[in-house]
């Protein structure tokens, strides 16, 4: 039997001799039937035979499905010259990636990230800003007001009053999320990203403030200088306030953010003495930014979710 299995050399043909041998009517079966007749050194001279027996099956067909194995595998041929097929892979979203860059390019100045609830209350998204009651921001037609009185975010000052109420000053920081009004155009969307930065500490002046949104247009943008054109404006949360212009390289000018100092009243809201601390507050939305840096006319393609659109952008 030992020699009858190592000459076989398919599996249909070691099948058929192992159900021949151990199936229900197998030759080894009906001796293992008689074992109960047998004298105690007659069993364990059987069992020791049936074991092995049963090995000999299990090593000869491991051999055999490797020997299937290898020979297949001998027929097939690999060209490694061929080239093979580009991998589809995605890419993050230009969003953000500008979100990414933006704040990877504050941090580097200093200032840590702080995120806010988007559903605000009337203290921290208005008063708390000193936005009087007759601000147009307060009205129906600018903002997205709940039943209850409160609003979806405005803006994301809000999260600057959150975090100088629970730390106090000296602070750098910048607040970053969704923010929304009532606009859409091809510059404006209801829900866009903003970030606004904040630092308050003693002996904040305005240069301070220039020299940081100049900084950081230069590294933003990849431009080894920035032309940028300061504006007067207002804010109710800053005093003096300004607009900033960037002048872009076909020569036009582009407004890119408001910033200001931040009036005496919003410090005092948040527990900050300002005869002691002064500070500056800078805010744009970085969807708009990205427009700028990757060329883009609309706003509204960013969220159409066109992939052809994305790959013919270069995304």
């Amino acid at each position: 039997m030992h020699e009858q299995i190592k000459n076989i050399n398919t599996l249909d043909e070691l099948s058929a001799l192992y159900t021949a041998t151990f199936g229900k009517n197998g030759t080894m079966t009906a001796r293992l039937k008689e074992m109960k007749n047998m004298d105690n050194n007659a069993r364990a001279a059987l069992n020791l035979e049936n074991q092995t027996l049963r090995e000999l099956f299990k090593t000869r067909q491991a051999e055999i499905e490797n020997a299937v194995l290898m020979a297949g595998l001998k027929k097939q041929k690999l060209d490694v010259s061929l080239n093979t097929s580009p991998e589809n892979r995605g890419t993050l979203h230009p969003m953000t990636q500008s979100l990414i860059e933006i704040s990877e390019i504050l941090q580097s100045f200093g200032y840590t990230p702080h995120t806010g609830p988007e559903i605000e209350d009337d203290w921290h998204n208005f008063t708390a800003l000193n936005t009087p009651d007759y601000h147009p921001a307060r009205d129906m037609q600018d903002s997205f007001f709940l039943e209850n009185g409160n609003v979806m975010r405005t803006q994301t000052s809000a999260i600057q009053i959150r975090t100088m109420e629970k730390t106090g000053a000296p602070i750098k920081m910048f607040g970053i999320g969704a923010t929304y009004r009532k606009e859409m155009d091809a510059t404006h969307a209801p829900m866009f990203g903003q970030i606004e930065g904040l630092y308050v500490n003693k002996n904040i002046t305005m240069s301070d403030l220039i020299g940081d949104i100049r900084a950081f247009l230069k590294r933003f943008f990849e431009m080894d200088a920035v032309e940028l054109r300061i504006r007067p404006s207002y804010f109710p949360f800053t005093d003096p306030s300004i607009e900033v212009d960037l002048k872009w390289k076909n020569g036009r000018w582009l407004e890119i953010m408001g910033a200001g100092m931040v009036h005496p009243n919003v410090l005092r809201n948040c527990g900050i003495n300002p005869d002691q601390y002064q500070g500056f507050a800078f805010g744009f939305g970085w969807d708009r930014l990205a427009m700028l840096k990757y060329g883009l006319p609309d706003l509204r393609d960013f969220r159409g979710n066109d992939v052809r659109w994305l790959k013919s952008a270069g995304f």
